[in-house]
Formats: structure tokens, sequence, C-alpha cells
């Protein structure tokens, strides 16, 4: 009787976030809708935290950094638009869901993590829910991860005072990427597309502020 419990508590929870946080913020596309339901986030969250995993919230995963909030992951989703055909690169793996969340819909995944210690973790959840297709790497994803592009898909889970060097380079034609980009507490979701060989689309999506990459690029400082 626990158990049944247990598990209706969660499903209560999943279905409030997704029709109260995910669909008022103009997530509406079903393939994402149905994604953030199938993809059980509790098992991606760290056990002192699994009350708190439908929250609006950042949740501490350690090592100093932060899930992104159900809403911003679905939000990111919803923009790129994977095709079941896309080769994507993930910037902080963190525990995996959001990487969790690309597998599902592309053909493949390069997930990046900075710390060892969260991606054995994201490792070993993904293994449990079955997920093989990512391809985990441990090292600084802050300029991307260029041994092994073009990727059809490029997603950082942090952000970026200005966009790293030479990042959409490792953009296939008719690629695309979102990052993050300016400092606290401006900040903006951009969205960029590959054109053609050397023309790119640039779109701000939304206003956001999250963690920086730990090495990110800073650009070039003006002190007067």
């Amino acid at each position: 009787m626990e158990s049944f419990s247990y598990i209706t508590n969660y499903e209560t929870a999943r279905f409030n976030m997704i029709e109260q946080q995910i669909r008022t913020w103009e997530v509406l596309d079903p393939v994402v809708l149905q994604l953030l339901h199938d993809v059980p986030r509790e098992f991606f969250v760290p056990e002192a935290y699994q009350g708190l995993a439908f929250a609006d919230l950042e949740i501490p995963i350690g090592c100093e950094q932060k899930m992104l909030t159900p809403k911003l992951e679905a939000r990111i989703l919803q923009a790129l638009s994977i095709q079941k055909s896309d080769r994507v690169l993930h910037v902080g793996t963190g525990t995996g869901y959001l990487t969790a969340l690309l597998a599902k819909l592309a053909q493949s995944v390069v997930s990046v993590e900075i710390h060892p210690e969260l991606s054995q973790l994201a490792e070993r959840s993904l293994r449990e829910n079955h997920i093989n297709n990512v391809e985990l790497k441990v090292g600084d994803g802050a300029y991307g991860w260029p041994t092994q592009a073009p990727y059809d898909v490029i997603v950082f889970g942090a952000s970026s005072p200005v966009e790293p060097k030479d990042l959409r380079e490792q953009l296939a034609v008719g690629g695309r990427m979102l990052i993050v980009l300016g400092r606290a507490p401006a900040m903006h979701a951009t969205l960029i597309q590959r054109i053609s060989e050397n023309a790119y689309k640039e779109d701000v999506l939304f206003e956001t502020c999250i963690d920086a990459l730990i090495n990110a690029d800073q650009g070039v400082m003006f002190e007067f």
C-alpha cells in the first residue's frame, strides 16, 4: 500500500509540473510534454532532494552545481526540435536528466561533464533507465567538443558571458545550438542556426539566468 502511495504521489507531482509549470511557460509541443511524462526525473535527483524533483527550482547536485529548472529544460527541448537522425552535443551532463531527454529524441548524444563524480552518477542513472545511445565524456566543454564535430544540435546546461570562440563551427549545416549568453542578471537564451557553410541565423528566445560555465569565455573586458 505504501509503495502504491509513493508512486501515486510522484505521478501527481509530475502531472502538476507539466500542467502548472511547463504548459504555462509556452511549452506545448506534444512530443516534449510526453517525454517529460515518460522519463522519471526523480531518478536523476539526489536522494536528499527527491521530494523536490518536480519543483520549480534549481536542485543542488553536488560539486557546487545545480540542475536546471524543469520549465527551462522543457523550453530548451522545444526550441531545438530534435529529430531522430540528429547527433547531439550536450555540455554539462550533471546528473544526466537533460542528457536522457536528449537521448530519447536523438540518434546519439555526446555529453561532456567537467566533474568526474557527476559523470559517474549520470552513467549509473542512464544505465538504470536503459538509455544506451549516450557517450559520456569527462572534460572541459566550455568551448564545445571539437574532436567529434560536427553536430546537428549543441546545447549548453550552463551560461557563457559571450559565445565561445569557434563554437558555431562545430555545427553541421542545418544544425542549431542553444546557449544562454550574458552576465547575471541580464542573460538570454539564444538559438543559433547554421544556414549554410558560411551563414548563420541568430535569435534571442527568452530571458533567464543560470550559473556560468566554470571556464567560460569571458570575452573582452573593458576597464574605465
